[in-house]
């Protein structure tokens, strides 16, 4: 799934996420998360997510992205879907650094977005479940970063409004 390395690190994307970088520095790295990227820097949450945190984000993946509806990115990223964008970004992070282990079956985390998201775990495996009901899965837990850790799922979350 993820390899660690005596550093620390971890491969994510073809590029290996680092301790001493910060989400977005570590996130920009990954050829799996450019989508993502692309959507932090159009909803203004760059320096956001540079700031000292610690947070706690819940990472899409390119393909995450691509099981959305047609057409629904590239209508995200416009400049009059700003506030939908920034909500439905803010959702995947929640305050403060829990790594995979922190997280237990049936636990409620509040997001920064305001909503909370059902953690479900089953073995090592760790699932999320967002406001309408969707499921995301951790694919490669406990990307460490200087300002928090990510957590890469395999499906975008969405908020309940």
């Amino acid at each position: 799934m993820s390899t660690t390395t005596s550093t620390g690190g971890v491969m994510v994307g073809g590029a290996m996420m680092t301790p001493d970088k910060d989400i977005v520095d570590n996130a920009g790295g990954s050829a799996d998360h450019t989508t993502l990227v692309a959507a932090v820097k159009a909803a203004g949450l760059v320096e956001t997510l540079k700031s000292a945190g610690p947070f706690t984000v819940f990472a899409p993946t390119n393909a995450a992205f691509d099981k959305l509806p047609a057409g629904t990115v590239n209508s995200l990223v416009t400049p009059e879907m700003k506030p939908t964008l920034t909500k439905i970004l803010t959702y995947h992070v929640v305050p403060g650094r829990l790594m995979a282990a922190d997280l237990k079956d049936g636990q409620v985390l509040t997001t920064v977005e305001g909503e909370q998201l059902t953690v479900m775990k089953s073995g090592s495996s760790v699932m999320l479940k967002d406001a309408k009901g969707g499921m995301a899965t951790v694919t490669i837990p406990n990307v460490v970063s200087s300002n928090g850790v990510t957590h890469v799922v395999d499906t975008v979350l969405m908020p309940a409004k």
